[in-house]
């Protein structure tokens, strides 16, 4: 199975995204919070991947963050919700609230994504409550969790442009972009000097 695709950003849609790793092109569909915190055309990304199969289709499912794609397969374990139903909840909700929003039996915040009805909201969040209430809470949001795998300096260099002032999706892609130019081994003042670059330029 694919795991996780590193390489850049070729192509983008409505809801996929198409990743050049060493020249294949790996087409990914996406939420639409994956998509904007892919970056821009011709720029390094990460995305964590779910391969699905089914009798007559084969499709790739890309996240921005770990937590993303752990709710992704929680959500489509759910009767009723398949890979579309899925991303339409992970573009309307980031995964630290679609966890609130299980936990706490909040089935309308589940039913503001699109294609999700009352009915089906609440069988989510029933089935839902008690995995969320045993998953560890998720914090900092979308942008950080890109960044987790690549250790405390990356963690570090993000906090450190959102404290000058830049936005946090703005930060991790410039901190994804210098890791991927850097090497994963690059140390946190070595990472903000070149984020500090890419996010400036």
């Amino acid at each position: 199975m694919i795991a996780k695709l590193k390489g850049l950003l070729d192509e983008t849609g409505t809801d996929w995204a198409v990743i050049d790793v060493s020249g294949v092109g790996y087409l990914v569909h996406c939420s639409t919070k994956t998509l904007a915190a892919l970056g821009e055309v011709g720029e390094g990304c990460t995305v964590f991947t779910d391969l699905q199969v089914s009798e007559n289709d084969m499709r790739l499912l890309g996240f921005a963050s770990a937590a993303e794609r752990d709710w992704f397969r929680l959500l489509t374990q759910v009767q009723g919700v398949g890979s579309k139903v899925a991303l339409a909840i992970l573009s309307a909700l980031s995964p630290e609230e679609v966890q609130a929003a299980c936990a706490g039996g909040d089935a309308a915040m589940v039913a503001r994504a699109q294609g999700v009805g009352p009915k089906l909201a609440g069988r989510i969040v029933n089935e839902l409550k008690d995995k969320a209430g045993a998953l560890p809470v998720i914090s900092g949001g979308v942008a950080a969790q890109t960044l987790s795998p690549g250790g405390g300096a990356s963690a570090d260099a993000v906090s450190a442009l959102e404290n000058l002032g830049f936005k946090p999706a703005v930060a991790a892609r410039a901190v994804a972009t210098a890791l991927s130019e850097l090497g994963e081994g690059a140390g946190e003042n070595d990472l903000i000097r070149v984020a500090l670059k890419r996010a400036a330029g």
